[in-house]
């Protein structure tokens, strides 16, 4: 029998160290498969651009900070320009895959770039405010533009 064991982690691990850490306690039998926090958002598509917010560098590895002690995760990303009229929709897409892949345990916090947005308050609000994020996931064209922007792509 073998096990498959999934590590999501801010950086790569050290793949030498893990696979001794998982083979001395389940044995030879492991298979490791290593996501950052940015391999998992990284295919996330822009509801404007023919392109994924990691391509349009809307996310970058150093705008996630990850503590896992105490399940906090904040994702902070940068609009394309100032007067992004899709910054909360770009913003609600990250929260809506996070919560749909992580334990519940986790707190996220999902924040325009400082400086980056012209309403960059209201926007930050609006995001991490979990009854306008619920009242949002209702509306059904909302939905399905966050479930559009959330679908693989496979090119």
């Amino acid at each position: 029998m073998q096990l498959i064991v999934i590590v999501l982690c801010k950086e790569s691990p050290s793949i030498e160290l893990m696979l001794s850490i998982f083979t001395s306690y389940y044995g030879e039998q492991v298979i490791l498969i290593f996501l950052t926090f940015l391999n998992h958002i990284r295919d996330i598509k822009d509801p404007e651009h023919p392109y994924s917010l990691e391509e349009l560098k809307v996310i970058t590895e150093d705008a996630i900070v990850v503590d896992n002690e105490r399940s906090y995760v904040r994702v902070t990303f940068t609009p394309t320009v100032e007067h992004c009229s899709m910054a909360t929709v770009i913003g609600l897409c990250l929260r809506v895959k996070l919560m749909r892949s992580l334990p519940s345990r986790y707190k996220m916090d999902i924040r325009v770039a400082p400086g980056t947005h012209a309403t960059e308050a209201a926007v930050n609000k609006q995001l991490n405010d979990k009854e306008r994020v619920a009242a949002a996931l209702e509306n059904p064209n909302l939905l399905d533009m966050v479930d559009e922007c959330l679908a693989p792509s496979y090119a």
